[in-house]
């Protein structure tokens, strides 16, 4: 005689917690065969030297475990292109971790640092994993509005937000989703609130490499009253257009990175081994990430002259290889959509996929701006501009 057995119940950790908007909007243009320009993905190749370092590196027998920390050679490029680009010298020993995409160093930094209870400011709109790795932590998540429009940092907001209970602050710049990035007025600033506190700084600089000129993109790690006290994260996925290899490193002080070490080994232990000796390889060659900015400048100019022909109002792309659009003004069949709406017509009836700004904010904040993803080919974005000319 068999007994029915049942499942124990689960009170949820994340009952707020759903599929992100990344996922829902790239399987809408999936379904309605749109041209997907929401998610933040290539659809072009990497260099095919980078895959054939790869494949020499399993060939040569490295596809055991590295070290967990990340393979020496990885650790000791990183640190030699940090010192080159940002005049500051972070040791490989005890100052480099690899890691397993930028998305798990910001959640072990905060597993690492936040204590139940310590508050975290985050800069709204931002992107998704922030928020509920400060909540899985324990954390109270302190929200500041970036200005809307401009999405420039509200330095006044940033200082009433600081509490006595304020364990860190999280930015990002080059700004996913905005496209802004901010000026060294912006860190040194932001230097000048940090110095008498505590307070420790997760710097995402993932696009580190997608800076249009005349801009420059102004590294935590140039600036000592920030290095000092900052978590650095940085994308190889991004760099190298291999967003699906998910590798990226945390550079921060020695005792920092300690801790960060303590979580790291247990929730990745370690990172792919031949892909981790093939970026070090590949690193020999500054070329690919300093070339790195005129190629995304172009297909940006490409994108932006297309869409100055449509009803779609531009707002600017100082870095990363996102464009943010203004639909307030635009005329369509559809009157008064959301956002999010906005975006689900666009792709079933235009066929082209998008990402509302809404998403980025806690509280849905609709400001009638949504981004779309210019790291494209071509041809995918002509595509994409002469389908958007329907509006």
């Amino acid at each position: 005689m068999s007994t029915l057995t049942l499942t124990p119940p689960l009170v949820s950790k994340a009952p707020n917690m759903g599929t992100t908007i990344f996922t829902v909007m790239s399987a809408l243009a999936t379904e309605h065969k749109a041209v997907n320009l929401g998610q933040g993905f290539p659809d072009f190749p990497c260099d095919p030297q980078l895959l054939d370092l790869v494949n020499d590196a399993m060939r040569e027998g490295l596809n055991q475990y590295p070290p967990m920390i990340g393979a020496p050679p990885l650790r000791e490029a990183v640190s030699k292109k940090i010192a080159a680009l940002y005049d500051r010298h972070y040791d490989p020993l005890s100052e480099i971790t690899v890691t397993a995409g930028a998305t798990q160093a910001i959640l072990t930094i905060v597993l690492a640092i936040v204590h139940p209870g310590d508050e975290v400011i985050v800069l709204e709109p931002c992107y998704d994993s922030y928020v509920p790795n400060i909540e899985l932590a324990g954390g109270v998540v302190v929200r500041v509005p970036l200005t809307p429009g401009s999405f420039r940092p509200d330095f006044d907001k940033i200082r009433a937000a600081i509490s006595p209970k304020t364990r860190a602050i999280l930015i990002n710049s080059p700004h996913n989703p905005s496209g802004m990035i901010w000026s060294k007025q912006d860190m040194l600033t932001l230097q000048d609130i940090l110095a008498p506190t505590n307070i420790v700084l997760i710097s995402d600089e993932v696009y580190e490499h997608m800076v249009y000129a005349p801009n420059q993109h102004w590294s935590a790690a140039h600036f000592d009253g920030l290095a000092a006290r900052a978590f650095i994260v940085s994308s190889f996925g991004k760099t190298y257009h291999v967003t699906g290899w998910k590798i990226g490193t945390v550079a921060a002080p020695a005792a920092y990175t300690a801790e960060f070490r303590k979580v790291h080994q247990f929730n990745v232990f370690t990172v792919n081994t031949p892909m981790q000796h093939a970026l070090a390889r590949f690193m020999a060659s500054p070329a690919p990430y300093l070339e790195l900015p005129a190629f995304y400048q172009r297909k940006r100019d490409l994108f932006r002259q297309g869409l100055a022909q449509t009803q779609f109002k531009l707002l600017p792309s100082e870095g990363t290889y996102f464009q943010c659009v203004d639909i307030s003004t635009l005329k369509v069949p559809e009157k008064n959509l959301s956002e999010a709406d906005f975006c689900k017509w666009l792709t079933t009836d235009i066929g082209v996929a998008a990402i509302p700004l809404s998403a980025f904010y806690g509280n849905g904040f609709d400001q009638k701006v949504i981004r779309f993803c210019f790291a494209k080919k071509d041809e995918t974005l002509l595509s994409a501009l002469e389908k958007l000319k329907r509006l």
